[in-house]
């Protein structure tokens, strides 16, 4: 493998990143939207999962509360 020096491979990382295509300003606002409706729609699923499943272990259990 060859050694590159600082002057080649900083012109070889901004040749890179002339290539890379970056989300529009509307792109990245409609990802992060979508982004936070599906954690929120996972976090009540999770949470319904979980209020589930303890009643039944609780109720194999024994465990209701009097």
């Amino acid at each position: 493998m060859s050694k590159t020096n600082p002057g080649e491979f900083v012109q070889q990382v901004r040749r890179e990143m002339a290539k890379v295509t970056w989300p529009s300003r509307r792109e990245t606002m409609v990802t992060t939207m979508m982004v936070f409706i599906f954690v929120a729609i996972s976090a009540v699923f999770f949470l319904l999962v979980d209020q589930v499943l303890s009643v039944g272990v609780k109720a194999i259990l024994g465990l209701g509360g009097q």
